[in-house]
C-alpha cells in the first residue's frame, strides 16, 4: 500500500488512530484540561502566522538539517515524551526509539513510560534523551540518573511545569484510572478495538510505569488523573535544578518554560537548553499559546530553544523555527502514527513532515532553515 496516497497528512493518521483506539486511550492521548481553551489557543496562535510566498527563485532543494547541543541532525524535529506511551500502542517506547535511531533524530523516554530505560537500550541510537519527573528523595534521583546513563541516554530533560496533577476532565469521563483497571466499562471499550486489544493481549498485561516499580512501597489516595509517580514527586525549585546540573554530566534541558525571567535565571545556572511548552494544553488551561511566548524568550536568552505544543505538520515546524526555535518536538503526532499504522507509522510520519517542510520552503523560496523569513499575521481560516 502506498501510504502517502492513503495517509498524506498528520490529520489522516489522527483520525485513523481515533478509530483504532479504545475511547479511554484516545481521551488520554488527545485531551487537554479544563475547557481545553489552551489546547485551542495553541492551534489558533499557530494558524495566525503566515509567510509571503516568493516567486522566480529557480529550482529548490531545501536543506532540512539543524544543529542542536553541538550535534547536526538531518531534520529539525524529534520525538517528545508522553507518559504511559505503551498504553497508547503496545510496545510504543521501543518502536519510537528504533524509528528515531533509524532517522537520526532524538527520542525522549518519559519517567512514567510503560517500559523502563533498561527495556529499550537495544533500540536506542546516539540521540536518546531521558525525561525526568522530579523525585523528592535524593537517593531515587541519583539512582534514576545512573540508570538512564547506563541504559544509553545522553541528554536529561527536566519537566518543570507539572507541580501538581491536572484534572483532565475528558480523561476522567472516559473511565481511565491510574494504574489502568479492567472494569466492565473499560472492557466494553476494548472489545470494539480488536487491533489494540490483540496487541495488548500479546504482552499479557496492562501497561504500568515500570521505571518506578522498584521505588513504590504503597499506593495512597491520589486524584483520579494523578498516577503512582506522584507518590515520589516533588515540585522542583531552582535549588533542585542546581542539584541536577551538578549530578548529570551531559546536556541538560529544562522543559515547560514560558516566562522570560525563568529563561534568564536558568541560563545563569548553566542549563544547556530550554524547552518552550505549555504541556500541549494538558496541564493548565489559563496559559497562552506556546508559540506566543517564543519571540520574547528568543530575545531573552542565547540558549538553544526547543519547542512543542500544538504542532500538526511541517508548516507548524517552520513557524516555530522562524520565530526563534532551534528545534521542534512532537509527542501526540508520533502516537497518532503508531496507533494508525503500527510499526510503520513513525517512519511514515517523519516522511510526511519532511516532505511538508520541503514543499513549504519551496513556496517561500528558501533553501535552508536559517533563511526562513519572519512570519506575518494572517486572518484565521473561516470555520465550517
Amino acid at each position: 500500500m502506498d501510504l502517502h496516497s492513503t495517509f498524506p497528512g498528520v490529520m489522516d493518521l489522527k483520525w485513523r488512530a481515533k478509530r483504532r483506539l479504545p475511547r479511554f486511550v484516545w481521551e488520554y492521548l488527545d485531551s487537554g484540561t479544563g475547557t481545553e481553551a489552551t489546547k485551542a489557543r495553541n492551534r489558533k496562535a499557530l494558524d495566525s502566522l503566515g509567510f509571503l510566498p516568493a516567486i522566480l527563485k529557480g529550482p529548490q532543494a531545501p536543506d532540512l538539517s539543524a544543529t542542536l547541543l553541538g550535534r547536526r541532525f538531518p531534520l529539525p524535529f524529534g520525538i517528545a515524551p508522553i507518559g504511559m506511551s505503551g498504553l497508547i500502542w503496545p510496545g510504543a517506547e521501543a518502536l519510537l526509539a528504533r524509528a528515531a535511531s533509524e532517522a537520526g533524530i532524538p527520542y525522549t523516554l518519559s519517567t512514567v513510560a510503560a517500559q523502563n530505560p533498561e527495556d529499550i537500550t537495544q533500540h536506542l541510537g546516539e540521540n536518546a534523551w531521558f525525561q525526568l519527573y522530579p523525585p523528592k528523595k535524593p537517593e531515587i534521583r541519583t539512582d534514576l540518573l545512573a540508570r538512564a546513563r547506563a541504559a544509553g541516554f545522553t541528554t536529561l530533560v527536566l519537566t518543570a511545569d507539572v507541580p501538581v496533577a491536572s484534572r483532565r476532565e475528558r480523561q476522567t469521563r472516559s473511565g481511565l484510572t491510574q494504574p489502568p483497571r479492567l472494569t466492565p466499562r473499560i472492557l466494553a471499550q476494548i472489545a470494539t478495538r480488536p487491533a489494540w486489544a490483540l496487541g495488548m493481549a500479546a504482552r499479557r498485561e496492562m501497561p504500568r510505569m515500570r521505571t518506578l516499580d522498584r521505588y513504590i512501597e504503597s499506593n495512597s489516595n491520589l486524584p483520579p488523573t494523578a498516577h503512582i509517580g506522584y507518590l515520589l514527586r516533588t515540585s522542583p525549585d531552582m535549588e533542585y535544578v542546581k542539584w541536577l546540573r551538578d549530578h548529570w554530566d551531559g546536556p541538560f534541558i529544562v522543559k515547560g518554560v514560558l516566562r522570560t525571567e525563568d529563561a534568564e535565571l536558568l541560563e545563569r545556572l548553566g542549563i544547556d537548553g530550554l524547552w518552550v511548552s505549555n504541556h500541549a494544553g494538558r496541564q493548565f488551561d489559563g496559559a497562552p499559546g506556546a508559540i506566543e511566548a517564543l519571540p520574547a524568550l528568543r530575545a531573552a536568552t542565547r540558549l538553544p530553544l526547543l519547542f512543542d505544543s500544538g504542532i500538526e505538520g511541517g508548516l507548524d515546524i517552520l513557524r516555530a523555527l522562524a520565530l526563534g526555535a532551534d528545534f521542534v518536538m512532537l509527542g501526540r503526532a508520533f502516537h497518532f502514527a503508531l496507533a494508525a499504522l503500527g510499526p510503520r507509522g513513525p517512519a511514515h510520519l517523519i516522511d510526511i513532515l519532511a516532505k511538508d517542510m520541503a514543499a513549504n520552503m519551496g513556496q517561500m523560496g528558501v533553501k535552508t532553515l536559517a533563511d526562513l523569513p519572519a512570519p506575518i499575521p494572517v486572518a484565521p481560516a473561516a470555520s465550517d
